[in-house]
């Protein structure tokens, strides 16, 4: 059983506070099993994003939620806005997490490319 996507999130900005970075919700989408996409500034210009990544043949029910980058963490920032601003017309009950961190710790589990 997956965890609820508001738990999920909940957790991930839990996290990314004790680590030391900056996280809020910047769009909540639906409580039970809406998307989640996270975007990580560098606070430099640059910014990843990470979106749900498509399940594999292999890959264990349990390992639970695993996420791929969408748009690379060498892009400018507006890149990522953009590719959100997409995502959001096309499915309006997603979650939209934003981490500002200097590092860019990404704080997820991603999956192997």
């Amino acid at each position: 059983m997956r965890l609820k996507s508001a738990i999920f999130v909940s957790a991930l900005i839990r996290r990314a506070g004790v680590e030391g970075a900056f996280a809020a919700v910047r769009r909540r989408g639906s409580e039970e099993a809406g998307a989640i996409f996270v975007k990580v500034a560098t606070l430099d210009g640059r910014a990843a994003l990470f979106g749900p990544a498509l399940p594999s043949l292999d890959a264990a029910p349990e390992e639970g939620r695993l996420f791929t980058a969408l748009v690379p963490a060498e892009a400018p920032e507006a890149e990522a806005e953009e590719r959100m601003r997409r995502e959001i017309r096309f499915d309006p009950d997603l979650w939209f997490v934003e981490i500002e961190d200097r590092a860019g710790r990404v704080f997820l589990d991603l999956a192997p490319s």
